[in-house]
């Protein structure tokens, strides 16, 4: 008997647990600014001068703790691929970032950090050649969105690497 009382606590234990895990993938905790990524858009601008032009859909992922942007390039076949992964840290008011692409393992380390200021949301990446910067600032009138991407210089200074205009698709 005190089997199937033991069985039947830890059945009803699980249940409760599966619906309390349920109820918090539905609730978004993301900042507004992160959760104006989300949608289909249109990248345009360049990299290191050349332009260039993404397809790039950003959504919620991982029970709604990061917002994933897949940018792809409009080239068939594509040039360039990249998965950036941007979750927030409520407590120190942190931005994380993982940012994974096309030219592989090795230069997806390491992630970077930053913060939220108004509309924009900034995160280093602090690679061992150097640190690089970027910066997405947000247009709520236009709707849009601008990334600046910039690498460090020897003397500190930051130089352009790249730059887009984010639109709706």
């Amino acid at each position: 008997m005190r089997f199937f009382t033991t069985l039947t606590i830890l059945i009803s234990l699980a249940a409760g647990s599966a619906h309390s895990q349920e109820q918090l993938r539905d609730i978004d905790t993301r900042p507004e600014i992160v959760k104006a990524l989300d949608g289909n858009w249109i990248m345009t601008g360049d990299v290191m001068g050349k332009p260039v032009t993404y397809n790039m859909r950003a959504e919620a992922t991982l029970q709604n703790t990061f917002t994933e942007m897949h940018m792809k390039d409009v080239q068939v076949p594509a040039k360039y691929e990249a998965r950036v992964f941007l979750g927030y840290d409520k407590e120190s008011q942190t931005v994380i970032a993982h940012w994974m692409d096309s030219f592989g393992g090795k230069y997806s380390v390491p992630h970077a950090s930053g913060h939220i200021n108004g509309n924009t949301i900034q995160f280093i990446f602090p690679y061992a050649s150097g640190p690089f910067r970027d910066t997405l600032t947000y247009s709520p009138e236009a709707t849009s969105w601008v990334f600046e991407i910039e690498a460090s210089k020897p003397d500190g200074t930051w130089k352009h690497f790249a730059r887009y205009d984010i639109r709706r698709n």
